[in-house]
């Protein structure tokens, strides 16, 4: 093998299987002499992968973690099954996976080809997840053209649904987009508003970069998820929630979004929330209920209220027909 480029990404290749490869097995798949394949090692580590060399009667090479990240080689099957499951999270808002991930799974569509596209969709298609309800599902595709459009500061237009139904086209400077656990919420300069808007990415359909490139505007507030938060407390009442349960703080964190806030064990088998919450009414409270726990709301006493007519309604819901006509 005479192509040097080509031969250095054979032997990336190889050097990604985590094993220790004996200098003269190299040499025998790339064809080549084991001088050249350490003339190769050194091209690697010159490139910032970091090959580890050693010694012995044999002597082996192996890629190890090293300061930086270099460029990856990825198979067919290694690239799909990274594809799936950036999409499976990013569609699902999943915590933890952010913007990052998005900018990631843009980055792998981007390169994908034809052949691998469309066995990433067929995956996609054939598989329904297990979600815990907490916000819309969303298509990936969507996310995906927003964080290229953020990333490489081009306008985008895209329709949107207001929550009172309304439908509007927007043409926007994408600034950021920002997951908080159950949702995902593009950060933007609204052109025809004049104003700094966050959208529910989750309402937004047909979404299209318009080609059209601009600078930076400099945001009111610190970063974008200090502006959502304050967008969000303007558009929703603050809920100030108290909350027991007959159940260990792990527990009951398992099954609420961290974003709610943290637990407060009182107990080896209970624990207390308190927090301020910017969600609806309703919303909390069929969180709370889902926790499949015994719990108390102490306060607020619309929260309070609610539970006692939802569960009311529940129990007349799950009555025999008799029962109820009585």
């Amino acid at each position: 093998m005479t192509d040097t480029p080509a031969r250095l990404l054979n032997l990336l290749s190889l050097l990604q299987t985590p094993r220790e490869w004996p200098g003269s097995e190299l040499a025998d798949r790339l064809d080549v002499s084991p001088r050249t394949i350490r003339r190769d090692v050194d091209r690697l580590r010159d490139l910032g992968y970091p090959v580890e060399a050693t010694r012995g009667s044999v002597g082996g090479y192996r890629l190890v973690a090293g300061t930086a990240m270099p460029p990856l080689l990825l198979d067919d099957e290694e690239a799909v099954a990274i594809a799936v499951g950036l999409r499976a999270g990013a569609g699902h808002a999943i915590e933890g996976v952010d913007e990052a991930s998005v900018r990631a799974l843009a980055k792998l569509e981007q390169v994908l080809p034809s052949r691998l596209r469309h066995r990433v969709s067929t995956l996609q298609n054939a598989t329904v997840p297990l979600t815990r309800g907490d916000g819309a599902t969303i298509d990936p595709q969507t996310l995906t053209v927003m964080a290229s459009a953020v990333t490489g500061r081009e306008r985008l237009r895209f329709a949107y649904r207001a929550g009172d139904g309304a439908e509007t086209r927007r043409q926007v400077e994408p600034y950021r987009l920002v997951s908080t656990g159950w949702r995902w919420y593009l950060v933007a300069y609204d052109l025809e508003r004049d104003a700094w808007r966050t959208f529910r990415v989750d309402r937004v359909s047909d979404p299209y970069p318009t080609g059209a490139r601009f600078v930076p505007r400099e945001l009111p507030t610190g970063d974008a998820a200090e502006f959502l938060s304050n967008s969000m407390a303007r558009i929703k009442p603050e809920l100030a929630v108290d909350v027991s349960f007959a159940a260990p703080a792990e527990f009951v964190a398992s099954r609420l979004p961290a974003s709610i806030g943290p637990l407060e064990p009182t107990g080896e088998h209970s624990c207390r929330l308190r927090a301020v919450l910017s969600d609806s009414l309703e919303w909390v409270a069929v969180r709370l209920a889902m926790v499949d726990c015994e719990f108390t709301a102490h306060r607020p006493p619309q929260l309070v209220t609610y539970l006692n007519d939802l569960g009311g309604r529940l129990t007349r819901a799950a009555a025999p027909p008799a029962a109820r006509k009585g």
